[in-house]
């Protein structure tokens, strides 16, 4: 008789036993007992009773692929993060922390379509009905025509899906679908599993372009197994703090695009407003104070100016506090070690805060710079311009020097456009650090200490 096993809830990891801790990610108390699904014959699957038919290969070369229509959400940015529009039959997973704007998001890509003439359908397995038409009041009429069913019964979805044939479908959530036969309450590993492969079969069978809604831990990832995210087609993380304005859209994951478009919305009364010129936005609102620097960025295709601030405290904490909101907190501690040492600019003793304005997420090396450029500036209490902001990229290497970063001319000719140049980049005379605190900070550059 086939033995069950144990699969951690988190990474998907399987053991025949059970461990207090999971082999694969490490953390507790995550390790869920599943039967061993059937094959033919009775058997478990994959044991020698099971058979196939044999296939003849195909040369790649003789493959076939027709031109597949995408179908736009009539969204900008959320097109162009997938690639273009949604694909039919394709599964799109799209994550983010509770009252980001997902279900916002996901209602107003329905109403669009169904305004195109597309057969839509929104399943809610979390809300009533009459909780979704409240939300879909602010979006406008389109949104209202949108038709809806509220279960959370995977077989009565599945047949529904199947029945009314859309072109589109929105499922939310996809861990608070149950699946009877299935061990275990909804959300659990064997749940979600179950839940995503049925839905999945469906979609590619029916060729329905589906949104699986799903929710997000405590640490920001997505829940529920690993094999959640293999499973679909696309990946998209809902990012952005609900106390701010800004929210964006990024591809984790995608089959049919990019994964280094990202895309840029406003949250307001009428709902989420995608921001066409996000550099625009950013720019008017950048300060010319001490610690103020404009960075160029690339996000995917296209530039962006995020405004990166920075503020030094003297410290009475040993170790200092080093915080950060919207930088990689891995390439401040860098930053600070090559400031140190190359710049002449010691913080070891101050507190350090480091943000990107306006809650955006800059992950990229090319910040660099533009965070040590800051941070000189606070720790000096000098505005490094008068007449307009400084912008600036570049990623700094561990001996001083300025390296390259992708795109330069597009990153120069963005700030140029918003009378921001010239910018402070490694293709400029300023190949080092050094040089790029002596042409920013002026007369105020210190000289370069020892550091034992």
């Amino acid at each position: 008789m086939p033995r069950s096993t144990f699969v951690c809830s988190v990474c998907g990891q399987q053991s025949p036993r059970w461990h207090g801790r999971c082999p694969g990610c490490g953390d507790w108390n995550t390790l869920v007992e599943e039967s061993p699904a059937r094959g033919r014959g009775g058997g478990a699957a994959g044991s020698p009773a099971s058979s196939g038919r044999a296939l003849r290969p195909v040369r790649l070369a003789d493959v076939e692929a027709p031109a597949v229509a995408r179908l736009s959400t009539g969204i900008a940015e959320l097109d162009r993060v997938l690639g273009g529009g949604l694909v039919p039959g394709s599964l799109v997973l799209l994550g983010g922390a509770p009252g980001i704007g997902k279900s916002t998001i996901t209602a107003s890509a329905l109403g669009h379509l169904a305004a195109a003439g597309r057969r839509t359908l929104y399943v809610t397995a979390e809300e009533s009905a009459a909780q979704v038409k409240l939300r879909a009041e602010r979006l406008g009429e389109a949104a209202l025509a949108v038709p809806i069913v509220a279960d959370t019964d995977l077989e009565t979805v599945v047949a529904t899906i199947e029945a009314e044939a859309p072109d589109v479908c929105v499922v939310d959530s996809v861990q608070t679908l149950h699946a009877e036969g299935m061990s275990g309450s909804p959300g659990t590993v064997g749940q979600v599993r179950e839940v995503a492969g049925r839905i999945a079969g469906v979609a590619k069978q029916r060729d329905v372009a589906t949104v699986l809604v799903g929710h997000v831990t405590k640490e920001g990832s997505l829940a529920g197994p690993r094999v959640l995210e293999h499973l679909v087609d696309c990946v998209l993380q809902f990012e952005g703090e609900r106390e701010r304005a800004y929210r964006t859209v990024r591809a984790l994951k995608n089959r049919f695009g990019s994964t280094n478009e990202v895309g840029v919305f406003e949250m307001r009364d009428s709902g989420l407003v995608e921001v066409v010129d996000a550099s625009a936005r950013f720019v008017s609102e950048a300060t010319r104070a001490p610690g103020s620097v404009v960075l160029c960025a690339m996000e995917g295709s296209r530039p962006l100016l995020v405004e990166v601030q920075a503020l030094v405290a003297p410290s009475e904490i040993v170790p200092p506090r080093r915080v950060v909101s919207g930088v990689d907190r891995n390439r401040l501690a860098l930053v600070l070690a090559v400031l140190a040492r190359h710049g002449g600019i010691g913080l070891g003793s101050s507190d350090v805060f480091v943000s990107a304005a306006g809650g955006v997420r800059v992950e990229e090396p090319g910040a660099d710079l533009a965070i040590a450029l800051a941070l000189a500036s606070a720790a000096r209490g000098v505005p490094l311009r008068t007449d307009s902001p400084l912008a600036a990229f570049g990623e700094i290497g561990l001996t001083g020097e300025l390296r390259y970063v992708a795109h330069p001319e597009r990153r120069s000719a963005e700030a140029a456009k918003f009378g921001l140049a010239p910018a402070l980049s490694p293709e400029g005379p300023t190949r080092t650090l050094r040089a790029a605190l002596a042409a920013a900070l002026g007369s105020a550059t210190p000289q370069t200490r020892k550091v034992a």
